[in-house]
This record gives C-alpha cells, structure tokens and sequence, in this order.
C-alpha cells in the first residue's frame, strides 16, 4: 500500500514539473477558447493534485494501520481517511481548474447549503456516521439491535451500516440466517440500539429455565443447577464479573452482582420453574445453553426420586 503511495507520490512530482516544461514548449493556440498552454498546464497540474491526494491516502494509511492491530480501528480509520483526503483532493483539483480558491469553497458552501434541502436522507446519514464514529454506540464486529434487525456489525459506510442478519424469519436461537441487512446510518439518532458486544464489556447475563414439579426436592434441584452451570461457565465468569464491577465503579449506580451463578425460582400455576443466570458470550449463547440443558437434564434424571416433572409435560 505505501509502496504505491510513494510511487503516486513520485507521479505527482513528474506531473508538477512537466507542467513547467509543457508551459515554455507549447506554441500558443485557442482551445475552446482557452489557450493551449494554459490547457495543457491546468490538465497536468489537475493530473499531479489527484495523484498527490491518493499518494499521500496511500502513504497515510499505510502508516497508521500498521499500527493499529485492531481490525475495529482499521476499519473505522480507513473510512475518516477517505473522507478526509477526499474532500481535499476535490477542493484542490476544482481550484486548480477555476484557479478561484476562494471561490470555490464559497460555492461548497453555497451547494452544500442547497444539497441540505434537496438530499436530507443522505446529509442524515452522513450526520449519523459522524455520530457513531464519535460516540460509538457500535463498530464493526459488533453484534446489534437495531429496530427490527439484529445481526453482525460487517460494515460502516459513510452512509450505510451493514449487518450479517441473526434470526429473523428463517432461523432462531440467534443463528446466522446468511442474509444481510442494510440500515441508513440515520436510524442511530431515532432508534434504540442494543449492543450485545460492546468492548468495554462484550458479554451479556444469560438464562435458562427448566420447569418441575412442586414435588421436587427444591433444594437439590437448585443445588444441582448451580454445580453444573459452575462447572461450565463459573470461572469464566468470575474473571468478567471483576471486569463489570471496575466499569461499575466508574459509574453512580450501585449494583450487587454474583460472580458465579445463581438460582432464581419462579412459581408457577402447575410448576415451579428454575432458572439459572449467569455471564455468556452472546456468540457462544446458544452452545452454552445447549450444554447446560444437556447436562441439567442428565443430572436430573438419574434422581427420579428426588426431581419430578410436570405430569403435562406441557414446557
């Protein structure tokens, strides 16, 4: 990438210069009514702005995403860069055609007063990239919800984001379903947006229920619940919880939460039902909940004594 920057950059030079050159050896003749020295000299130094402006983009990004390691930055660097190259390049290469500097970021300014009006969806979207960029309530590699979508954040356009969609009306159990979801970035500034995987903290509480019968030894069920689910995630999350409680501690709110997991019992009209809590990657939400219902089960059933099911089996 730096390599063609520099070669860009070398490019532009040569431009630069030949316009020198061309200026003296041209003999003077009307083109449009223009000259074609002055012709041949804007066409040349319009031809150095452009490959100075992607040169330089090649150079610059080159150098900064070498160091970032994360793909997040990457991403989101490359998209600021573009932008910002972009519209010098663009400002350069009209002045050095209009030759009126000033006059050409005052018609910008003009136009981009005009393009308010006429393109609002669009100046909307571009307001909620700045906002996301800004305050990052998402970025790539992200899993969202966003109004009606949920899914993988895959990109963040200037305009768009895109999302590899989870659920919808083809699979459950947030599985991919292969299809993506393209969203106006303008939705951020007028709809809620839950982020399941944020990085200050990329995990979510998790449940699952498993209903007995009020015959059942309660305090064995429970204790049984919570040895399995320990055996699976507990120190897992004990290392995240820790994690929880120093974002906690940065903020007013005052919350009490368990480092490993927990039972709740929830009483219902023909049932108890158990439900065990605890911390789970929202990717490995479902594998885990897999392991945990296999487990549970096979614990209770070699107890048959001790946990009964409703009779129904209606769960």
């Amino acid at each position: 990438m730096r390599r063609v920057g520099y070669l860009s950059l070398v490019a532009a030079g040569t431009a630069a210069v030949a316009s020198r050159f061309v200026a003296e050896a041209i003999e003077p003749r009307s083109v449009w009514g223009l000259s074609a020295e002055q012709v041949a000299v804007t066409a040349l130094i319009g031809v150095a702005v452009v490959l100075a402006t992607f040169g330089s983009y090649r150079v610059v990004s080159g150098w900064l995403l070498e160091r970032s390691a994360s793909k997040r930055r990457q991403h989101d660097l490359r998209n600021v860069l573009r932008l910002t190259f972009g519209l010098a390049g663009t400002v350069g290469l009209l002045g050095v055609v209009t030759e009126q500097w000033l006059g050409v970021l005052f018609s910008l300014g003009i136009v981009g007063f005009g393009i308010t009006f006429a393109l609002q969806q669009p100046l909307f979207s571009l307001i909620g990239w700045v906002y996301i960029m800004v305050n990052r309530p998402y970025q790539v590699g992200d899993r969202v919800a966003i109004e009606d979508s949920k899914g993988d954040v895959v990109e963040v356009n200037f305009l768009v984001t895109t999302l590899w969609e989870i659920n919808g009306e083809l699979v459950s159990s947030n599985q991919p379903s292969g299809r993506t979801i393209t969203l106006p970035n303008s939705v951020v500034l007028s709809s809620h947006v839950k982020n399941f995987t944020q990085e200050a903290f990329p995990y979510v509480w998790n449940e699952i229920s498993v209903e007995v019968a009020y015959e059942t030894d309660l305090a064995f069920a429970r204790e049984t619940m919570v040895r399995i689910a320990d055996d699976v995630v507990g120190e897992e999350m004990e290392r995240n919880v820790e994690r929880y409680r120093k974002r906690l501690a940065e903020t007013p709110v005052e919350l009490e939460v368990n480092s490993r997991p927990t039972v709740n019992v929830e009483q219902e009209t023909s049932w108890v039902k158990l439900k065990v809590r605890y911390i789970v990657h929202p990717r490995r939400g479902q594998r885990t909940k897999n392991e945990l219902y296999e487990r549970i089960l096979a614990a209770f059933n070699e107890h048959p004594d001790r946990v009964k099911f409703p009779v129904s089996r209606n769960r």
